[in-house]
C-alpha cells in the first residue's frame, strides 16, 4: 500500500489541472494537513518556485469567463478566489472597454430577436444582469436590439 501523497504532491496535483490562488489551495488542502504550519510551508515553497501565481490566476480566469460573463461577475469569482484588489483591478481592465460587445454576443447567443413585450424584455434584462453585465450595457444592448428604453426605474 502506498503512503498517502504529500501537502506538496496534492497541491501541485491540483496545479495541474488548473491555475489556483494560494488561498484556494489553502482552503482545499487544510483537512489533509497533520501538523500546524505544515500546510503553509508547502504552499511559500511553491509559491517561491513560480507555481503559485496570483497574475496567472487572475488571467485564467478572465480567459476563460470572459465571453460568457460581464466584469461585475468575473469580479466576484477572482475575489472569490483570494485575490487582492489591485490584482483583480489590473485583470479587469481590459475587460471594461469590450463589455458591450461582450454583453451583445451572449444577449444574441441566447436571444435571436428583440422582446416583444415588457415581460420578454424583463427576462432578456435579468439574464444579462445575472451574468454580471451593469445595467447600463444592458440597456444599450436592448436599445441597439431596437426595444424602447421604458425600463429606468428597473435598472440599478
Amino acid at each position: 500500500m502506498h503512503p498517502p501523497p504529500s501537502l506538496k504532491a496534492r497541491a501541485l496535483r491540483l496545479l495541474a489541472t488548473r491555475e489556483h490562488s494560494r488561498a484556494e489551495l489553502e482552503r482545499k488542502l487544510r483537512a489533509f494537513e497533520e501538523a500546524p504550519g505544515e500546510l503553509a510551508q508547502a504552499l511559500d515553497a511553491l509559491e517561491a518556485k513560480g507555481f503559485i501565481d496570483a497574475q496567472r490566476v487572475a488571467e485564467s480566469v478572465v480567459h476563460r469567463r470572459a465571453s460568457r460573463l460581464g466584469s461585475a461577475r468575473i469580479r466576484q469569482e477572482l475575489h472569490d478566489k483570494g485575490l487582492d484588489d489591485d490584482t483583480v483591478a489590473e485583470a479587469l481592465a481590459p475587460l471594461l472597454e469590450t463589455e458591450f460587445e461582450r454583453a451583445r454576443a451572449v444577449w444574441r447567443s441566447r436571444f435571436q430577436a428583440a422582446p416583444a413585450d415588457a415581460t420578454e424584455r424583463a427576462r432578456q434584462m435579468r439574464f444579462l444582469l445575472a451574468r454580471g453585465f451593469s445595467g447600463d450595457v444592458v440597456r444599450r444592448v436592448l436599445a441597439a436590439a431596437g426595444t424602447p428604453a421604458d425600463d429606468e426605474d428597473f435598472l440599478p
